[in-house]
């Protein structure tokens, strides 16, 4: 890789990758969570209305698989480099997640933007209020706001718009390096962040099990377990303030 250019604010985009190695199954994956249902029944604003009871079930399970689960040394790793940068670089490093465990939280990061929603998290439809929820939902729970029962995951399901993204291309469009980390980086609108990061000249790392399918998109890749290779990656940003 290329060396000795300093940078100036960093984002970084984590997908399920991240997480696998902390026990969160890939959804894509044959193991993954959405082999035990069908998309179309848990995942989509037309199952919510068809069977709510089904669909609140489904991320209550989720839910309730995060209690044991811990963040990894890539999501402390994460956090290291989002405190210290600032410190030493004088810039900003931001945490773009696809994700929805809250893994990153746990170690600590702070201002994490999660674009697919949270499953700590619930929504009310009618306030439209999102406020955080650490228990069984059921479609006849009523907000704590308004009291109404309105209550959905606060999960964006296939088709809707993801959250945030107005401030994800904020970020972006400032950033001189982009790392995504553990996605497969197919799924729009994310697919577009790294082609948006080099047109305004930001350098893209790729950091992956193996090459992605839009591996050439990005300026230079790292492969191998994210457990591993982050640490590495971020203590060499550290050290030299480049790569």
């Amino acid at each position: 890789m290329q060396g000795e250019i300093m940078y100036r604010n960093i984002v970084v985009l984590t997908g399920a990758g991240i997480s696998a190695e902390s026990g969160i199954p890939v959804f894509r994956s044959e193991s993954g969570l959405w082999e035990q249902e069908k998309i179309e029944d848990v995942c989509t604003v037309e199952a919510l209305a068809r069977d709510s009871l089904k669909v609140h079930n489904f991320y209550n399970k989720l839910r309730r698989n995060l209690a044991d689960k811990l963040p990894n040394e890539a999501h402390l790793a994460l956090t290291k480099l989002q405190q210290q940068w600032p410190q030493k670089f004088s810039g900003e490093v931001s945490i773009v997640t696809q994700n929805v465990d809250d893994l990153h939280e746990k170690a600590l990061s702070q201002n994490v933007i999660h674009m697919h929603g949270k499953l700590m998290s619930i929504w009310c439809t009618h306030c439209q209020r999102h406020y955080f929820f650490d228990h069984d939902s059921s479609p006849t729970d009523k907000c704590k706001f308004c009291h109404k029962q309105a209550l959905r995951p606060d999960i964006v399901f296939f088709g809707e718009m993801p959250y945030f993204m107005d401030k994800i291309y904020e970020k972006l469009q400032k950033c001189s390096l982009f790392i995504a980390i553990g996605t497969s980086g197919v799924v729009y609108p994310a697919a577009g962040f790294c082609q948006f990061a080099r047109s305004v000249g930001a350098r893209c790392l790729e950091v992956n099990l193996n090459k992605s399918a839009v591996a050439s998109d990005f300026t230079d890749g790292i492969y191998g377990e994210a457990s591993r290779t982050v640490p590495i990656l971020v203590d060499k940003l550290l050290a030299n303030g480049s790569l």
